[in-house]
């Protein structure tokens, strides 16, 4: 069995890799940061779903060449579903859903002919060995898809409640007001994120996940940025968290991507 210094050697020295493939890619092709982001969140990876990642990505869905690579990675993840493998899928809904509440009102209309998988999805039967249901997790996020992209009324509804908290939150000053804590310090906070995907884990792996979740995360979206300086779409990185987050029928809690004044002329046009 592995010790935990030697488990953390290898996650840092697979992160390394990655990371030396991703600056390659950027240099030399014509792959943008919001692409890479979106590749990441929808991979097989036991790294968890953030919601700092999805926030980004729905912001940058507005800009008109990455939102069709955006929703081109979504295509392939859905339809790549197995139920064997079905982790990548499900990611890949949960991302679907953020875009639909969040993101461009074109996204409901681009995804009609991917019902029948997301339906499929909903059929998958699978209890890990801690007796967690994640079958019940996809049948549930493939059930509110399903009616996000069939109910126009519905869509219309929560992509209000979305607008009305945010002018909510803008409204109260404070909330959208950033930290000046060094993001290097030790009282630096984790992000909120969704749960686990891979549910293959043992308890020491968990632990070194969420001592490492969040350096993984900034270094991802830092190491991006050194090559996307003139990238309009590419949100600075906050040193601290906003408090505005919005609680789920499923529990878990998303900073809302609309809660900064950069761009905000622009989405907002978008999604009235």
């Amino acid at each position: 069995m592995d010790s935990p210094s030697f488990y953390e050697f290898k996650r840092k020295t697979s992160f390394f890799f990655k990371e030396q493939i991703k600056t390659a890619r950027l240099a030399f092709t014509d792959v943008t940061p919001a692409e890479i982001l979106t590749e990441e969140a929808t991979d097989g990876d036991s790294i968890t779903l953030d919601c700092r990642i999805l926030g980004f990505i729905s912001r940058a869905a507005f800009e008109v060449d990455d939102y069709w690579r955006i929703v081109d990675v979504l295509h392939k993840r859905l339809w790549k579903y197995d139920k064997k493998r079905w982790q990548c899928s499900y990611k890949a809904l949960i991302l679907l859903e953020r875009l639909l509440t969040h993101g461009p009102k074109s996204v409901a209309e681009d995804f009609q002919y991917d019902k029948d998988i997301i339906w499929e999805m909903g059929s998958l039967k699978y209890v890990d060995e801690k007796g967690f249901n994640w079958g019940l997790s996809v049948r549930n996020k493939s059930e509110r898809v399903l009616k996000l992209l069939q109910d126009e009324s519905y869509l219309k509804e929560q992509r209000e409640t979305v607008r009305k908290i945010t002018t909510g939150i803008k409204g109260s000053g404070s909330f959208c007001q950033r930290s000046s804590m060094d993001p290097n310090s030790k009282e630096y906070p984790t992000f909120a994120s969704y749960g686990r995907c891979n549910s293959q884990y043992n308890t020491s792996q968990k632990q070194e996940d969420d001592a490492n979740k969040g350096y993984f995360i900034k270094e991802r979206i830092q190491n991006l940025r050194e090559f996307s300086n003139d990238y309009r779409f590419m949100p600075e990185i906050s040193s601290g968290i906003t408090n505005s987050c919005l609680s789920s029928r499923h529990g878990y809690k998303e900073d809302h991507p609309f809660c900064e004044d950069r761009q905000h002329q622009i989405r907002e046009s978008l999604l009235s």
